[in-house]
């Protein structure tokens, strides 16, 4: 009872000094980097410097989960605080979000911030339902079609001009992220004296495995060689660019990101800006297997998923668990981590509590408490997902008990249960020596699966 008094004494403070000073968000989200792809996470060849000074700046999740296993599902289960048994975009295929999808920046705007976005949008279209000019964006900069993020030095991309998203050119062989980035460092600089949301959606470690020399030249040898030899080759005249050292690109596609981190964070201490500004940095899903990365490369060489199992596009944790830090220097102790089981769908109330603004509905829990305490923090709700490709899968995760099940067309054919305490690999499964778990967990699947309007998300 006493820690419980303490953390709604917290919560009190916070809200308090949110209420007086607008506390500035800045969420940065990588593009399939995966849980073990940081230093922080227990990455050895791939350095991160910079995020793993955030990770000691702040608090480090290791049981947080992506909203889905793959980009626009699971980017609209953050901006709207549903889980993909409820969000209107449950797959990846340029679906919009809906006119009744209320989103974070709109949300925001009832306190008055100006929310601005660069990078990889994939909610809408331009003159669609979803396009960011219609969710609440003041500001964007990026991409708006999933496939314009798969290539790296594109000839435009699109701009927030008069109030609409409009087609502009960027300059002759830059690198978009570089775009993304300057953009976002300028968006800083223009609004640093009024309450901001920047949302920083980077298209890396996302294939095509293009990076700038700076980059690469960290995993090069001397004579120009890959560092992590043997390398096989990505040859041109397929979807994805040529890439001569897939590894060396991967490893360094994931040093850009850290590189731009520590420059919003280096601005943002330079303008003053860091005490009152919650910086957190994640990732939409697990890591990727292409563009000429190999599933041994993520398995064996990087592993890329640390200890779980899976990659992008499964249900099992290395598909849906991935990297996240939160820090808010003064509020959020110093190098601290949790266990505690977050997901996607908890930014919207955590936003709306630190801000004292109206949420609409949603399916999260505030982490506000968990970014506030120092002692554990646990809860036994459970989390559901679901995804469409290669056969409909549900999966949920309630305490220390995984489930999947997977489906043959419109009938389920088989669930699977895992121990994650236990068994965080999910290599046993304990279905068969268990089955009033089993049932317990069909039934919160059950519970949790509205039928989509859209054809694209129903049970085939």
């Amino acid at each position: 009872m006493p820690g419980k008094i303490f953390c709604l004494f917290l919560l009190f403070i916070v809200a308090n000094r949110a209420e007086a000073q607008h506390p500035n968000i800045v969420f940065i989200l990588a593009d399939d980097m995966g849980y073990g792809d940081l230093g922080c996470y227990g990455q050895q060849l791939i350095k991160t410097p910079n995020i793993n000074k955030l990770a000691k700046e702040g608090k480090r999740f290791t049981d947080f989960y992506a909203g889905s296993t793959v980009c626009a599902p699971s980017r609209a289960s953050l901006m709207t605080g549903q889980h993909t048994g409820h969000v209107s975009v449950r797959g990846n295929g340029e679906v919009p979000l809906s006119v009744t999808d209320s989103v974070i920046p709109q949300m925001l705007k009832q306190k008055g911030y100006t929310n601005g976005m660069v990078g990889k949008w994939g909610l809408g279209l331009a003159g669609s339902t979803g396009a960011p000019e219609n969710k609440g964006w003041d500001f964007f900069s990026g991409h708006l079609h999933h496939v314009e993020g798969h290539y790296q030095r594109p000839d435009s991309a699109w701009q927030t001009v008069d109030g609409r998203s409009t087609k502009i050119k960027i300059p002759p062989g830059m690198y978009a992220n570089d775009w993304f980035n300057q953009s976002a460092l300028s968006f800083i600089r223009q609004n640093q004296h009024q309450p901001f949301f920047l949302y920083v959606s980077y298209t890396l470690p996302h294939a095509e495995l293009v990076v700038p020399q700076q980059y690469l030249q960290r995993y090069l040898t001397k004579k120009g060689s890959s560092k992590f030899a043997p390398e096989t080759a990505q040859h041109a005249g397929q979807h994805y660019g040529p890439q001569p050292f897939p590894k060396v690109a991967y490893a360094a596609m994931v040093s850009q990101v850290d590189d731009y981190v520590g420059q919003i964070m280096q601005l943002l201490k330079k303008l003053k800006l860091d005490k009152n500004t919650l910086v957190i940095l994640a990732s939409d899903n697990g890591t990727h297997t292409e563009g000429g990365r190999r599933l041994k490369d993520v398995t064996e060489f990087f592993q890329s998923s640390g200890p779980l199992r899976g990659t992008k596009r499964d249900l099992y944790e290395g598909g849906i668990r991935v990297p996240f830090i939160a820090r808010w220097n003064g509020t959020i102790k110093a190098n601290t981590s949790t266990d505690y089981t977050g997901s996607f769908w908890d930014l919207l109330p955590t936003f709306s509590n630190i801000t004292n603004t109206h949420a609409p509905a949603n399916d999260g829990t505030s982490l506000l408490p968990v970014l506030l305490s120092e002692a554990p923090l646990h809860n036994n709700r459970p989390l559901y997902w679901e995804f469409y490709e290669n056969g409909f899968k549900q999966a949920v995760r309630k305490g220390h008990w995984k489930a999947i099940r997977f489906y043959k067309e419109t009938i389920p054919v088989r669930t699977e249960l895992y121990d994650l305490k236990k068994d965080i690999a999910e290599k046993n499964d304990l279905a068969t020596q268990f089955p009033l778990i089993v049932k317990e967990m069909e039934l919160v699947m059950d519970a949790s699966h509205v039928t989509s309007r859209n054809p694209l998300f129903q049970i085939k």
